[in-house]
């Protein structure tokens, strides 16, 4: 059996670790019979390569990243984590992916009535943690793409850390630009230190973080089970 071990980036927030600890149970229900580990990368403990080393010993272990995009937890933290151990792969991180902008759609509806984005004069910055690997802001800027096609209203980016421009430039410059209503959309996982960041750029709405909605459980499952089979295979020869 392979294990799961379901890698966040970990917080002091309450809420931010019980929103995290439902989508590891929902994760749990959507691959029945895998056992789900937990595990980060920073704050909290255990930490990855501890908790990797420790299942590795029994059986396969596949690493998914609660991470919205790649940067250096992935490419460091959890690649260092895998790399001594044949019987171990990192899956891909969350986004981007198509599914995630139903999540994104469904809390900016929620906060809005249902309107977000549509009302002539709406301006959408998709709000992201932000990373200073250049991989990390490309992987945004897909995922600003692929929710731009859903959306009438312009959508731009702004970041929490990392890179240009900040939440409060973007939504300041939506403003400059025309627009009549600024909603951030929030993309990252969990209440915590980015959602807070979110909540304080000025925008005239902000919806909630994508938390364990069944669009996040569905890509999160779909990663662990593309990365599954050739630890398998290589298990059984």
């Amino acid at each position: 059996m392979t294990t799961l071990v379901a890698c966040s980036h970990g917080t002091r927030f309450p809420a931010g670790r019980a929103a995290v600890a439902r989508i590891r149970a929902a994760l749990a229900d959507a691959v029945p019979g895998t056992e789900v580990r937990e595990a980060y990368v920073d704050v909290e403990q255990p930490e990855v390569a501890g908790v990797v080393a420790e299942a590795a010993a029994h059986g396969p272990v596949v690493v998914l990243p609660l991470l919205l995009s790649t940067g250096f937890h992935t490419s460091v933290d959890i690649a260092a984590a895998v790399a001594p151990h044949p019987g171990a792969a990192a899956a891909e991180p969350l986004g981007p992916h198509e599914l995630l902008v139903r999540s994104l759609c469904d809390r900016l509806a929620a906060v809005s009535g249902g309107d977000a984005g549509h009302r002539p004069g709406d301006h959408v910055v998709l709000a992201a943690a932000g990373s200073s690997d250049p991989a990390a802001a490309r992987a945004v800027e897909r995922m600003r793409d692929l929710l731009a096609s859903r959306l009438p209203a312009p959508v731009t980016v702004g970041y929490g850390a990392g890179c240009a421009p900040t939440i409060p430039d973007a939504v300041a410059s939506a403003r400059a630009a025309g627009a009549r209503r600024v909603i951030a959309a929030s993309y990252v996982l969990a209440p915590g230190h980015f959602a807070d960041l979110v909540e304080r750029a000025g925008a005239d709405l902000v919806s909630a973080p994508l938390g364990d909605h069944p669009a996040v459980i569905a890509v999160a499952a779909a990663r662990f089970r593309q990365a599954r089979p050739a630890l398998e295979a290589a298990a059984v020869r």
